[in-house]
């Protein structure tokens, strides 16, 4: 191993310097403070868990994101948290076990096996909220007020928000009647956005006219809120859970168009990421400049069944990482240089310990010089300094 394999980090790790690691803190209690205004309970879920409960109703998908690792204590195999939302829900299923609506909130590592594309790297900070309890579109509402808010707070001037509605493909699907077989072909041209490929496995698969004609219209039912319009006249003959998902939206989109009147809202009825975990609205929050979602959530019902308690639950989750880029401000320079005392100079010494022990106790953030230090208050973000008058230490600009 070369001196440089040293210090290499694997494929999707990171380390957080300053000042960017300060950005963080001050984000991460920003957003914690936010989602506490909101009645929402702070949580904090083990970095490791057995595979049972932590992989119970996800899918596929965080099974193959999910390190294992087996514990020396009980032979069982266990799994480094890949996504906090299975733990908090298991928390509310399991642990808490509240009669009524339960919020809450986290803020954690996570660690991926592999690199999510739309959630960036494998070693994200996972910050989030999670509403369970309550089936009521007012639930899906909060949930995306307070993701539009958490962008704000991280310093989002321009955010396109991206809703669908899983109900709507599952509904379709349902009145197809296909097999497990067609029925995977199927989803994987429509998420593909395949006109072609989904022409041909209707035209081969579905005899039913009215669910052929709406499946393959689906991929092209995209757009502004005006689009929904169309969508209303296109499945005219679905089943009900169709227009229900259509009320749905609508109603949604009125509700973030009033609280959030500069956010611009899109549509795509044919969005299945998350098909096998969420079961109603979903959606993703975009920033110009960044190549993917800065949050992205929805509905997820029955998630705690695994665990004896079926619950009502939405929510969302974010990188805190990737949040702390939307601010790239040099952080202000507002600190207090001490400079070094000799050490048989005690009673300067002591003075100067008091006087930097109050200042510390009053918030200030003060840096003692050392003994041969060659480098000065500048490169430790001070713009004033201690200076010494007679027998006293005074607080004084740089000079």
């Amino acid at each position: 191993m070369t001196i440089a394999d040293r210090w290499l980090l694997p494929d999707g790790m990171d380390e957080v310097l300053p000042p960017q690691a300060s950005r963080m803190e001050e984000l991460r209690r920003a957003l914690l403070d936010l989602y506490h205004r909101w009645g929402y309970d702070l949580v904090v879920p083990p970095p490791v868990e057995f595979l049972d409960s932590l992989l119970t109703g996800t899918g596929t998908d965080l099974d193959l994101q999910t390190f294992k690792l087996t514990d020396q204590l009980t032979g069982r195999m266990m799994g480094a948290s890949a996504d906090v939302t299975p733990q908090v829900a298991r928390m509310d299923a399991h642990s808490l076990k509240r009669r009524g609506p339960a919020r809450l909130c986290y803020c954690s590592h996570v660690l991926r096996a592999k690199a999510d594309p739309y959630q960036g790297g494998r070693s994200p900070v996972q910050v989030g909220v999670e509403l369970f309890g309550h089936a009521g579109l007012e639930a899906d509402l909060e949930i995306l007020r307070l993701a539009l808010d958490s962008l704000a707070t991280a310093g989002a001037d321009e955010v396109h928000l991206a809703l669908g509605h899983i109900g709507i493909y599952r509904a379709l699907v349902q009145a197809a009647d296909l097999s497990r077989e067609a029925e995977a072909a199927l989803f994987e041209a429509i998420e593909r956005k395949s006109p072609a490929e989904t022409e041909a496995l209707v035209a081969a698969q579905i005899h039913d006219g009215a669910v052929a004609r709406m499946l393959r219209a689906l991929p092209q039912l995209h757009g502004d809120v005006e689009m929904l319009g169309e969508a209303r006249r296109v499945f005219a003959e679905s089943p009900a859970a169709v227009g229900d998902a259509l009320d749905q939206l609508e109603a949604l989109c009125r509700g973030v168009a009033d609280a959030h009147p500069d956010v611009t809202l899109y549509l795509d009825l044919a969005d299945l990421r998350g098909y096998q975990y969420h079961t109603g609205m979903m959606f993703a929050a975009y920033v110009p400049g960044y190549g993917q979602a800065l949050a992205k959530g929805g509905r997820y019902d029955d998630t705690g069944q695994a665990f004896g308690r079926a619950r009502p639950a939405t929510g969302f989750s974010m990188d805190l990482k990737l949040l702390a880029t939307l601010v790239t401000d040099e952080p202000a320079v507002d600190g207090i240089w001490a400079p070094a005392v000799a050490i048989d100079d005690a009673a300067a010494r002591s003075r100067l310990d008091a006087v930097v022990t109050r200042l510390r106790a009053d918030g200030e953030r003060v840096v003692r010089a050392l003994p041969g230090q060659s480098t000065g208050p500048a490169e430790h973000r001070c713009n004033r300094q201690l200076v010494r008058m007679g027998d006293d230490w005074q607080v004084s600009p740089l000079a």
